[in-house]
């Protein structure tokens, strides 16, 4: 007599971000945050997305009949030459304590490739570097790094863990008063330029993005309907824009998100005229005269990109500070668009 199938232990079913919003927030509580936060997150990111509903997972025990993890990818727009490309950027993976193993978080994993073989044109995310294995295993490449970049502004609090605080003052403010000097010195040199704080996304921004040069390079859609959601209709951060302009006719040139946090400012994205080819330096050096102006101690910035958009930033003394593993998994890896270079910012996650 043959033996009776056993049942599995889970499921991996498809969930709908509005039907199931109470099944996810129970799942995350505990897991993944605050539950306020979280709460708003999921309001924003999961029901108000422009470029569609998110990808969501959910895993259920089958002997207690309850679902117990959950996992998403929320939607992007991508373009390669003029063609539009569905993502899905991999988040909030939750499964509950005790069924914390391997083999739940495999499966939800798996169940986002299946879901995005149908839907989307690629996955991609910014997991552990520990998970590195596990996401080669199911059939994600490592193309690149999101690499964090840094420029200190106000070198006392820097060179005190390097010296004698006595020391570390004067030392720091000569240091200031010298680079300042420098960067001065490179503004006059540099085209005429003028820049202002805007607390919304300027239409303006439309026109830069449209007629900036793209290359080969797989970008982010960046134009003013999806900065309006990523940062302004965001509520798990406040966001500013410099906009920075041509002085004779203001006619914008380049744009900056950023993000306060302390003494530093963090550049969240970034986008001009000169496009894919790259942030030219006096664009960059208007970002760090309005960040010295702010009195901030440092910017920062996370860059995937070519050499030639990251060679501002570096020629106006950016230094690496860290980085982090980007890995994708492209529908259709023969196609052309899964073998040229991309760009990708820390906007591109999803907070």
């Amino acid at each position: 007599m043959n033996a009776m199938p056993t049942a599995p232990q889970y499921l991996v079913e498809a969930g709908q971000p509005a039907r199931d919003r109470d099944t996810v927030l129970a799942l995350w509580r505990g897991n993944l945050g605050q539950d306020a936060r979280m709460t708003a997150k999921y309001e924003w990111f999961y029901l108000r997305c422009p470029h569609g509903e998110p990808l969501l997972q959910l895993l259920l025990d089958v002997p207690g009949q309850a679902h117990v993890g959950t996992a998403s990818a929320g939607r992007r727009r991508l373009s390669w030459h003029g063609q539009d490309l569905r993502a899905g950027v991999l988040v909030d993976l939750a499964v509950l304590p005790q069924h914390r193993s391997l083999g739940p978080a495999l499966m939800l994993q798996q169940g986002l490739i299946a879901a995005a073989d149908e839907a989307l044109d690629v996955l991609y995310g910014f997991p552990n570097p520990k998970a590195a294995p596990v996401f080669k295993r199911i059939g994600y490449s490592q193309p690149t790094h999101l690499v964090r970049y840094a420029r200190v502004l106000r070198h006392a609090g820097y060179l005190r863990n390097r010296m004698s605080a006595w020391m570390a003052g004067p030392v720091g403010l000569a240091a200031d008063i010298a680079i300042g000097c420098r960067d001065a010195f490179a503004r006059l040199r540099g085209p005429s330029l003028r820049s202002a704080w805007a607390d919304q996304a300027d239409a303006r921004i439309d026109a830069v993005w449209t007629e900036s040069p793209k290359d080969d390079a797989v970008l982010a859609v960046r134009d003013v309907a999806h900065l309006r959601w990523r940062f302004d209709e965001s509520p798990l951060a406040t966001t500013r824009y410099l906009l920075v302009k041509r002085a004779q006719d203001r006619a914008l040139q380049a744009w900056f998100a950023v993000q306060r946090i302390e003494g530093t400012l963090h550049v969240r994205d970034f986008w001009s005229v000169d496009g894919a080819r790259g942030m030219a330096a006096t664009h960059v050096g208007e970002l760090l005269r309005a960040a010295r102006k702010l009195g901030c101690s440092a910017v920062s910035v996370e860059i995937s990109a070519p050499d030639a958009q990251r060679a501002g930033w570096q020629a106006t003394h950016f230094v690496e500070r860290s980085r982090r593993p980007v890995f994708m998994r492209w529908t259709s890896p023969e196609a052309p668009y899964a073998s040229a270079p991309i760009f990708l910012t820390s906007a591109d996650e999803d907070e």
